[in-house]
């Protein structure tokens, strides 16, 4: 029992670090080739910051907030880059690594994981960008910031049992990535993100149709994180729905996967 038990530890150590290793050379790898290199994993979500900031601070304006608008609208951007970006490489993480799935002895269930771990790595940063901007600007949020940690764990949680799913689905319908990007452009407006609910006086309940997204509880848990200081403790309805939702996606997808698997080499 014992030597079970080691064994799988040991397993689990391995598989861990193999993931790391993986998602750092799909990190450098993405960019290679190019002048900038992995700087262009930073310029596009700033550029799009900065858009999105003139066009809704400027052009229009919308109720009043407790924080500078730049402040408020990275605080909502920021998770949605991650999970935008975890879901677009995910979902083709079996078909980059072909000539790994092909291997007899591989655990090709870890190739999900290389691409959302490889897009934790910009996401960390610009985190610490985040808490930053507050510092500098005198609204450091206090102890409230740690929830930030709480609520990428949760995005991550949520983008690996997507990406477990879609991953399988797309060996066998590759339309699926064309699929996931057209809903990530609508579900960019469909979170509050841009907008909030004071802004369109959304009520009743269309507004609970709106919180049935799960990105919905991320982004305003960033914002609690650093703007009100509301605790996830203290919505326990939402954080139960939220949970509740990755396992009933997790279970699902872990069925499709391995029905699937057998096929994914012939397929490939």
């Amino acid at each position: 029992m014992a030597e079970n038990t080691g064994s799988a530890a040991a397993s689990q150590t391995s598989a861990f670090k193999l993931t790391m290793q993986l998602a750092k050379n799909d990190f450098k790898t993405k960019y290679a080739g190019s002048y900038l290199g992995i700087i262009w994993a930073f310029i596009q979500p700033v550029v799009t910051i900065l858009v999105y900031w003139f066009v809704f601070s400027t052009v229009r304006s919308g109720s009043e907030r407790q924080v500078p608008f730049v402040l408020w609208l990275i605080a909502g951007l920021i998770p949605w880059f991650f999970f935008s970006d975890s879901m677009n490489t995910g979902a083709n993480a079996l078909v980059d690594y072909s000539y790994l799935v092909k291997k007899v002895v591989f655990r090709i269930e870890i190739l999900p994981g290389v691409k959302i771990v490889s897009a934790l790595f910009v996401h960390l940063f610009f985190i610490a960008v985040l808490i930053f901007l507050y510092a500098v600007m005198g609204y450091f949020p206090g102890l409230s910031v740690l929830q930030v940690f709480y609520y990428t764990f949760c995005v991550f949680v949520l983008v690996m049992c997507c990406s477990r799913l879609t991953c399988a689905v797309v060996v066998f319908f590759r339309d699926l990535t064309q699929i996931i990007s057209i809903c990530l452009q609508v579900g960019i407006w469909l979170t509050p993100i841009m907008w909030n609910f004071e802004d369109l006086h959304v009520g009743g309940t269309l507004r609970a149709i709106f919180t049935l997204n799960p990105m919905y509880y991320v982004v305003e848990g960033y914002r609690d994180a650093m703007i009100t200081g509301v605790w996830f403790w203290e919505k326990p309805g939402l954080t139960i729905y939220y949970w509740s939702l990755c396992l009933v996606v997790g279970l699902l997808a872990r069925s499709v996967f391995s029905k699937l698997r057998v096929h994914f080499a012939d397929v490939l």
